[in-house]
């Protein structure tokens, strides 16, 4: 295992451009994969564009490199709402419904479970 520079993983790295019509492949395109390790990835992304809803089965960790992130998490009755800013990290709970949206575009690393993620675009996840 080689060390990784952050800033250096983001070069030539796409940004994209996150919309409704954004598809799976386009998303998978713009991330890059710096590690594996207890059943979670390491990766990096630059974009902007609100996310469509996902979920994890384990805790994700979302750094912001660059930029900054409102983030919103759904919680059973209602929904927290957090901007990370540049330099700062947070920690999604398992299971929870989020999104993100950039202001107005943020290079992120994160740390998710490689497995069992779901996403929508519905308006309310916990609703469907």
């Amino acid at each position: 295992m080689e060390p990784q520079h952050l800033l250096a993983a983001f070069k030539g790295l796409p940004k994209l451009d996150v919309t409704p019509a954004t598809t799976a492949a386009e998303a998978d395109a713009a991330l890059r994969i710096l590690a594996k390790f207890d059943q979670c990835i390491v990766g990096v992304i630059q974009f902007t564009g609100e996310t469509p809803w996902e979920r994890h089965p384990g805790d994700e960790l979302l750094y912001v490199v660059q930029g900054s992130v409102d983030v919103t998490v759904l919680f059973d009755d209602d929904a927290q709402h957090t901007t990370v800013r540049e330099g700062s990290i947070f920690i999604v709970p398992a299971g929870r419904w989020h999104r993100q949206n950039p202001k107005p575009s943020v290079c992120l690393m994160f740390i998710t479970p490689s497995q069992g993620t779901d996403a929508t675009r519905s308006e309310d996840p916990r609703r469907d």
